[in-house]
């Protein structure tokens, strides 16, 4: 018999020699399956810069495993935008003609708060473009945008019918009254279901849950409605399609009850840029959907009150000439520092019709508007100048070039998304959550470019 040499006792447990190089799903599944639950704690935006850290965290452990980090297309341009955003801070002491002088420190926080979101985000972007199909496949990344627009909606249903509602948050109650009571501040962490306003005769309650602001629900609402479409297509429930039809057809009720033009503005530039994109593809069937849906359509705005709260917005235009009167005052304070900027808003000296005339708690929209404060592309131009604006618009005109191929559902839904940012830009600011939005439809364009059309 041959002797059998025993197998060797082991010492313990075997060393692990690989290191672990994945990215789990949570930090961006958790932003966006738990935002209710955020915005009800009072955390809101402030979401992005707390699992930032995370993000940043797994990143570097992945790199240092020795996996390498890809960056999306066109990142240069996004690099020019923050190194802009960073050094406009230099003129952030200047007092443009016609603002309200202010010492360079007490708008030190506001723009450090925006850089914080601008750094966030941008992890954001390269942390959803750096996971695999194993890791948050893109059919689940787009069932979950398609889920924040039916919390968009249920936010705007909300606002419609219980207008007041309002309550402090958890977050709230831990700062001090000095703090929680500064508008900026209460703003962040107050939750609350609609803005009250007097547009169209008597106040009437605005949708703005859980987004902050009804500007805000507006561009967002454009934003995410293409990515229920796409997640609704891809599902092989037949409940689940019902469910998202349903929640479509509902949507036009606060859609209509937000009097945001800008939203109805924003959904004609995406069916159009849709259709435009379907009829290259041949799919001449997309004409006649849109007929059909524009026949339901205009017999609803007939058939219900819906039709008479749009020509009542159509007919008051109170906020014209207050738009008017920015963009002026944005486009004087470009040409007074055209390459770099201010470094962040300024309050005007009155209002339009005279200095003397300010924001009052029996007016707070007769004067000191925000030069900026009403579109993403004036607060480009006059915080950070021709090179910040270049390189905002630079990066997502690159990648709506770059993945102009790109002919699955979601990849229209998401360039569509871009698409409706551009119009949008004339009067909604993108920080916080419209840009985060943003951000993951590039990370979603990048990923079917990489990896192959999937939805």
């Amino acid at each position: 018999m041959t002797a059998v040499a025993p197998a060797p006792l082991s010492a313990g447990p075997a060393h692990r020699t690989t290191k672990n190089r994945s990215l789990p799903a949570w930090p961006v599944a958790g932003i966006l399956l738990l935002y209710p639950l955020w915005w009800a704690l009072g955390l809101g935006v402030l979401i992005f810069p707390l699992m930032a850290a995370p993000m940043v965290f797994l990143l570097v452990r992945r790199r240092a495993a020795g996996r390498r980090l890809r960056l999306p297309p066109g990142f240069a341009w996004w690099a020019v935008f923050l190194l802009a955003v960073l050094v406009s801070i230099a003129a952030l002491g200047a007092d443009p003609a016609g603002t309200v002088a202010e010492r360079a420190s007490d708008r030190l926080v506001a723009v450090v708060y925006k850089l914080s979101m601008y750094a966030s985000l941008t992890v954001l972007l390269l942390y959803a473009g750096n996971l695999t199909e194993a890791e948050l496949s893109r059919r689940r990344l787009v069932r979950l945008l398609g889920g924040m627009f039916v919390v968009t909606v249920l936010g705007g249903l909300l606002g419609m019918v219980a207008g007041n509602f309002e309550f402090t948050s958890p977050v709230e109650w831990l700062l001090p009254s000095g703090v929680r009571n500064k508008g900026f501040v209460r703003s962040l962490v107050h939750p609350y279901a609609a803005q009250i306003m007097d547009l169209v005769g008597g106040e009437k309650p605005r949708p703005a849950a859980p987004w902050g602001y009804t500007n805000t629900w507006g561009n967002n609402f454009c934003l995410l409605a293409g990515f229920l479409v796409v997640a609704a297509g891809a599902s092989r429930s037949a409940g689940k399609k019902t469910l998202a039809v349903l929640c479509l057809a509902v949507s036009v009720v606060p859609a209509v009850a937000s009097l945001n033009r800008g939203l109805w503005i924003g959904l004609g530039v995406v069916v159009l840029y849709v259709a435009f994109r379907y009829v290259l593809a041949g799919k001449l069937w997309i004409i006649g959907a849109l007929l059909v849906a524009a026949g339901v359509l205009a017999v609803a705005m007939v058939a219900t009150p819906l039709g008479d709260t749009v020509r009542a917005r159509l007919d008051n235009g109170k906020s014209n000439g207050v738009r008017s009167f920015l963009i002026d005052k944005a486009l004087d304070g470009f040409t007074g520092s055209p390459v770099i900027g201010y470094g962040g808003t300024r309050n005007t000296l009155g209002g339009r019709n005279s200095i003397a005339v300010g924001e009052s708690a029996g007016c707070e929209r007769c004067g000191n508007f925000t030069v900026g404060g009403n579109g993403q592309l004036w607060q480009l131009l006059y915080a950070h100048g021709a090179v910040g604006t270049a390189g905002y618009l630079g990066f997502f005109g690159y990648g709506l070039w770059r993945f102009r191929r790109d002919r699955s559902p979601a990849g229209v839904a998401a360039s569509a998304a871009l698409v409706s940012s551009f119009s949008a830009m004339l009067w909604y600011n993108s920080l916080v959550t419209p840009l985060a939005f943003m951000v993951l439809a590039y990370a979603l364009l990048w990923r079917n470019w990489i990896e192959g059309n999937e939805i």
